[in-house]
């Protein structure tokens, strides 16, 4: 049985959102379309389209907004234009950096600008961790929140006191926010506040929002046009945006409402971990709906209690798993969704007792 057919049979998924079959999702979709007369973009004309990138753009509080086929596509692109327009070539990033740690070298091969890793790999930044570069930065990209460090943020402080710090500098700031809804939930502050100061941000249409895929960048009317001309120019102009816009915009209100819910499920996911302290919690205190567990097994190990688990009590705890720092140890991301959200206390208690015990045995 794979993966995906026995986690399927689980009745306690930690780990998410349910994950819909193709032809439950599709049938939601088509339902959607019809009840909103949908007409598909072509080439990204059309109003679907073009009315919600216009609503993100609004709601935070840009100019304009493009659909882009992927993440990775936007945010080198955003970079390159941003140090095209200053001139200079360089632009200081986490070390957990998407872009050094999921995106293979892209920004380097395809000369889209250098980079260079600024600040510790185990906190956020301070803005004392950019004031120490002496270069001459052509932008400056800053995940919210860090997802490699179990979501964490900088404090609203130092966030105001970074964007001061790159206005001053001119140095454009560009945001990672593929997960900014859950930091904007985290700081407690509307999504354009958080926002405020930065010159372009990304955010994702799939991550917590669930949809099938896809990004928007947005920023000045003129730098998104010019960003737009650039995803032609590396493949990104599909001929039809209207799948991933509709599979976004049918859930998006719900799933921004259920933001505050799914943080205070992490609350209490929390409380419940202290009574197993074999399963080590970063952060300590959750920022956002998102924590890393870090176990005292090896990656083969976690991965045989995975399925013991699922086989013999229906429960499902994690679904990547990598290896950590110390011999014999792992950690997995937890990202707190509907999953947990539906789950009685009982369940999860008891879940992770269970799991509590295998690490343990």
């Amino acid at each position: 049985m794979t993966d995906a057919e026995l986690q399927r049979r689980c009745h306690t998924i930690f780990p998410g959102h349910r994950a819909r079959p193709p032809a439950e999702l599709f049938a939601a979709m088509a339902a959607w379309c019809e009840l909103n007369a949908v007409e598909h973009d072509v080439y990204g004309a059309g109003s679907l389209l073009q009315d919600f990138e216009a609503k993100l753009a609004r709601l935070l509080g840009f100019e304009a907004a493009v659909f882009c086929i992927s993440g990775t596509m936007a945010q080198v692109t955003a970079l390159r234009l941003a140090c095209q327009d200053r001139g200079r070539e360089l632009v200081a990033l986490h070390p957990t950096s998407h872009i050094f740690v999921h995106e293979r070298s892209n920004y380097q091969l395809l000369g889209h600008f250098k980079a260079l890793q600024a600040g510790d790999r185990h906190r956020p930044w301070l803005v004392a961790d950019l004031a120490a570069i002496p270069d001459r930065l052509g932008a400056v990209g800053l995940e919210l929140p860090l997802r490699e460090i179990g979501g964490q943020l900088s404090s609203w402080d130092e966030l105001e006191a970074i964007k001061a710090h790159c206005q001053a500098r001119g140095a454009h700031l560009h945001m990672d926010g593929a997960r900014l809804w859950e930091a904007a939930c985290g700081y407690g502050k509307p999504l354009n506040e958080v926002a405020a100061g930065f010159d372009s941000a990304y955010v994702s249409l799939y991550k917590g929002i669930g949809g099938l895929g896809g990004a928007m960048l947005v920023g000045s009317r003129e730098f998104v046009d010019r960003a737009a001309e650039w995803f032609r120019r590396q493949g990104g102009n599909v001929i039809h945006r209207s799948p991933y816009v509709v599979a976004a915009a049918m859930q998006f209100e719900e799933r921004l409402a259920a933001m505050p819910d799914y943080l205070r499920r992490t609350h209490f996911l929390c409380e419940a971990l202290a009574a197993h302290p074999i399963i080590r919690v970063n952060p300590a205190a959750p920022q956002t709906n998102m924590l890393h567990l870090h176990l005292p097994v090896s990656t083969e190990r976690a991965l045989a209690i995975r399925r013991e688990l699922a086989e013999a009590h229906g429960i499902w705890m994690f679904n990547r798993i990598a290896g950590a720092a110390l011999p014999g140890t792992s950690s997995f991301e937890l990202y707190v969704g509907d999953n947990l959200l539906t789950a009685s206390d009982v369940q999860v208690r008891a879940a992770l007792a269970r799991f509590a015990q295998a690490l343990a045995d």
